[in-house]
């Protein structure tokens, strides 16, 4: 069975070219660009790869539609940010040539942060459907954690995809802030209000949680960032929503 890999990109540069060769196994390789502006097209033309570049509307959008022009059954999607191990490699390629029960595959992430991997704060939980057959699965509308919708059973990968997700601090808040004003678009549209406790109350709880319940303070002063960060988007999408709400009276 052959496989199509798809990377999703917006502005990439530092990422792509190791992503691209992450998934070098597969028979096809295509990359759907939101119209970068960085040097990522430029890059990705130096790699035998399909370039694909469509005006961004949501992640699970962008991604059905590079499902759609894959030529092959068995996809493999990667974030320019993740890269495959040779031991993953490995178990896909056999997974595609013995699968019979399954449709589709979660595969756990190893999360670095700041170049150290990070080993608690729930991050240990994280998985994610990267490999699936296209007939029996698709992402839904979810505007930001998009999730794959599947007619069949789901299995899982034994070994880790690495997740190099965050440089640091500043770029970490950067991505939050990107969800944050996604979800406050998705609940204003849903005519969710604020009310105190989402701005005094929600917030700490959410720290509380990545910090103390799922152990981050083992992880140091990453753990504490992160948590903290967390706390932070909560904020932030009930500001920018009280925004929005304030904008439409």
């Amino acid at each position: 069975m052959k496989i199509t890999a798809i990377i999703p990109t917006f502005n990439e540069e530092i990422h792509i070219e190791e992503a691209i060769k992450s998934v070098s196994f597969a028979d096809e390789i295509i990359v759907i660009d939101s119209f970068s502006t960085d040097t990522t097209v430029e890059l990705v033309k130096k790699h035998d790869v399909r370039l694909i570049q469509r005006v961004f509307d949501d992640f699970s959008s962008q991604k059905n539609y590079a499902i759609q022009q894959a030529k092959y059954d068995w996809i493999y999607i990667l974030d320019a940010d993740e890269r495959v191990t040779p031991e993953l490699r490995t178990e896909i390629l056999q997974q595609v040539k013995l699968s019979e029960d399954f449709v589709g595959f979660y595969v756990y992430r190893t999360f670095y942060f700041f170049n150290k991997r990070i080993r608690f704060g729930g991050w240990q939980r994280d998985k994610v459907v990267r490999l699936f057959l296209k007939e029996y699965c698709q992402y839904n509308g979810n505007p930001v954690h998009e999730i794959i919708e599947t007619e069949g059973k789901l299995g899982f990968l034994n070994h880790k995809l690495e997740h190099f997700s965050y440089r640091g601090f500043d770029h970490y808040i950067s991505k939050l802030n990107t969800y944050s004003g996604l979800q406050a678009q998705q609940l204003y549209l849903q005519s969710k209000k604020v009310t105190p406790y989402h701005l005094s109350i929600k917030p700490p709880v959410r720290f509380f949680i990545h910090y103390i319940i799922r152990l981050g303070f083992l992880d140091g002063y990453s753990g504490f960032i992160l948590a903290k960060a967390q706390a932070y988007g909560v904020y932030k999408r009930y500001v920018k929503l009280k925004v929005l709400n304030n904008s439409s009276n």
